[in-house]
């Protein structure tokens, strides 16, 4: 009877220190996957301070003059950066404003580490809009007082089709949003792999790199030569509001080609 009774307890112990070795193995696990989900979601560091040291201001004066600015075709934009400007430092913040002329067009461009929230102060009204990883458009008129947005990192761009210039703001969640334009960059890439992504031939690419530097000039005549323009100030206004506002994705882009060409 003791010698059962003892093998009954030995057995009981074995059990309990598998149960607790289970335990043990199941909360080493935990800790490790919580720890390996951890670094695959962790954020940006928040800021250690109130704001980064030897900051002396926390306004800055007269953005339009003192900005660092920009002319592209047939507009200007003046941003900030963290150099003119330290206060951004560590905020995840800025902003640029832009002036663009009745034709004029902020190139398509991308910002890799920023969305982007667009208030139309006055003039215009732009075309505008983003290109989702679908390959959808997504367009609209903006007139004074509406506001946009680009989601981060997608393609998108703004045409001015109104007779006044437009005055508009662009806020990004980022001091350093990046922004790469898309028709000067791919210029960078070798002719061969530009000609099969676009489907022309060597000569039609050198025809166009002969006109990108009048075309970066920023200057309204030059865009108005160009013969790809297709733009008249204020002309098809309605049209593009009418057929935004009615029509299905894929019939805006069709629409909005014709609309384009007959301009």
């Amino acid at each position: 009877m003791a010698t059962a009774a003892a093998a009954a307890a030995h057995g009981r112990s074995h059990n309990l220190t598998l149960v607790m070795a289970l335990m043990i193995c199941v909360q080493v696990l935990l800790v490790i996957m919580c720890c390996s989900s951890m670094c695959l979601v962790k954020a940006d560091p928040d800021p250690l301070t109130d704001f980064a040291p030897n900051v002396t201001t926390f306004t800055f004066k007269d953005l339009n003059q003192n900005g660092v600015i920009n002319v592209g075709p047939g507009g200007r934009r003046a941003a900030l950066n963290i150099t003119i400007f330290p206060a951004l430092i560590s905020q995840g913040i800025t902003v640029v404003r832009f002036e663009l002329l009745p034709c004029g067009t902020n190139p398509p461009h991308t910002h890799p580490r920023a969305s982007e929230l667009l208030f139309l102060v006055s003039g215009g009204p732009l075309l505008a809009g983003f290109v989702d990883t679908s390959g959808v458009a997504h367009l609209d008129i903006i007139h004074a007082g509406d506001v946009t947005i680009f989601p981060r990192a997608l393609l998108h761009f703004e045409t001015n089709l109104g007779t006044e210039t437009a005055v508009f703001v662009s806020g990004l969640n980022s001091q350093n949003p990046g922004t790469l334009n898309a028709g000067f960059s791919e210029f960078q890439i070798p002719d061969i792999a530009i000609a099969s992504a676009l489907y022309t031939n060597i000569p039609t690419l050198d025809k166009i790199r002969a006109n990108i530097s009048e075309h970066e000039a920023g200057n309204l005549e030059a865009l108005q030569k160009s013969p790809l323009a297709h733009c008249v100030p204020g002309q098809n206004i309605s049209d593009f509001d009418n057929v935004l506002r009615t029509m299905g994705i894929g019939n805006r882009q069709h629409l909005l080609r014709s609309l384009l060409k007959s301009a």
